[in-house]
């Protein structure tokens, strides 16, 4: 929502304030109703403490997905393309959404096509979006372009979400695994050491290592909550540049055991993002520049990249795919079989479906092998602690018995 001052008149004289509101016309009609006569309007810029602070795309995929669901169903009930963006611009959850649609509607009362007004709000609107919505209004057939749009961010959600929770339950337990720790070292374990000093006798190697580590965290806690921090600042710096995020993308699709369910992960979002947007007409020029910014990984971004300058140079879009370690000949036949018969759009769609499925049983597996291997860690872990603590213990039962 944006901010405006004002000054006009009423019927008791001069009068000024600020109003909010979603855009300049709104905000007139707004004061018009409550019978001020406007001089002067203006909006007010934004600052560090009024604006809204959003990382990524505002927007949840989920709230995403059931507005194209609601605005396809509403075009095929005969609802015209401005009032069902009103309609919905009131009826979504999302607030950012919302502002956007209400937006976008009143840039459609001024007669602009939807896809140039959504493409004023590219955070809330992904490129692909814009582009298969142009395409929908150059066709003639935007509800089905839009049904379209919903079936592959359906699809983009549930393998997101199969991803994870996948990686989620490691890391709940590993996140457990070193509060759990952290906690025997600071609280449980010091309650022994004046015991251990009166035992006189010398401690066995794991008793002595844990009390080390006990004394060290509670002296240098704070060292371990810096490090954390200053890793995950490099992490994000690193990864917003594109020559570092190659390597960090590379390297996670080389990670044992998860690598192999990212690579289906990205693969089956390239190929699926690629159909969507073939079968919507957009040029094969513009939907490669958009796949490879949507993809979320270098690694495949580059090929990409490169196969886009093979199609110019009139050579095939799978040259640069071919020797590549990280597209298998499944993809690199599909697409070469699509580009003969001229079904490219109905192969890849094929790849996309075999991935998603793909990644779905690598999940399952994963979680199924994931769960007890990360309590018998956990158990091990707290079994260590426990035993050094045990192990003297013992003994000093032993001298007094």
């Amino acid at each position: 929502m944006a901010r405006f001052k004002y000054e006009g008149r009423t019927s008791t004289g001069k009068t000024a304030g600020k109003i909010t509101s979603t855009s300049k016309r709104e905000a007139m009609v707004k004061l018009k109703e409550k019978g001020i006569r406007i001089i002067h309007i203006e909006e007010i810029p934004e600052t560090l403490f009024t604006k809204d602070i959003a990382i990524g795309n505002p927007v949840k995929l989920k709230d995403f997905v059931i507005y194209l669901r609601q605005f396809a169903t509403l075009l095929k009930a005969g609802i015209t393309v401005v009032d069902a963006t009103n309609i919905l611009a009131h009826q979504t959850s999302s607030k950012p959404l919302s502002r956007a649609l209400l937006d976008v509607s009143e840039e459609l009362r001024s007669g602009n096509p939807l896809s140039k007004a959504a493409a004023k709000h590219k955070r809330i609107f992904p490129a692909m979006y814009i582009n298969m919505v142009r395409a929908g209004e150059a066709t003639g057939n935007l509800d089905d372009t839009l049904d379209r749009l919903a079936l592959h961010f359906e699809k983009q959600h549930k393998t997101r979400q199969k991803i994870v929770s996948a990686l989620s339950y490691p890391a709940v337990v590993g996140v457990i695994a070193i509060a759990v720790v952290i906690f025997l070292l600071v609280a449980i374990v010091p309650t022994f050491v004046d015991m251990f000093e009166d035992f006189g006798a010398e401690l066995p190697l794991i008793t002595r290592f844990v009390l080390g580590s006990s004394e060290w965290m509670q002296s240098y806690w704070w060292l371990i909550v810096l490090l954390f921090a200053l890793l995950t600042t490099i992490y994000f710096f690193l990864r917003s540049k594109k020559e570092t995020k190659y390597y960090l993308d590379y390297a996670s699709l080389r990670f044992p055991v998860f690598g192999g369910m990212l690579q289906k992960a990205a693969l089956a979002r390239m190929t699926r993002t690629l159909s969507s947007l073939f079968s919507s007409s957009v040029p094969i020029l513009n939907a490669i520049d958009i796949v490879s910014d949507v993809v979320e990984n270098e690694v495949i971004s580059r090929v990409l990249r490169k196969s886009r300058q093979s199609l110019e140079k009139g050579v095939s879009l799978t040259e640069p795919m071919k020797g590549h370690w990280v597209f298998p000949p499944l993809i690199i036949q599909m697409i070469a079989i699509g580009e003969e018969t001229g079904a490219l759009d109905e192969m890849l769609g094929k790849v996309a479906d075999f991935y998603e499925d793909e990644v779905e049983q690598t999940t399952d597996r994963l979680k199924s092998l994931i769960e007890p291997l990360m309590i018998v860690v956990l158990a091990g872990i707290v079994g260590i602690i426990v035993t050094s603590i045990m192990v003297p213990m013992f003994e000093i039962f032993n001298q007094v018995g």
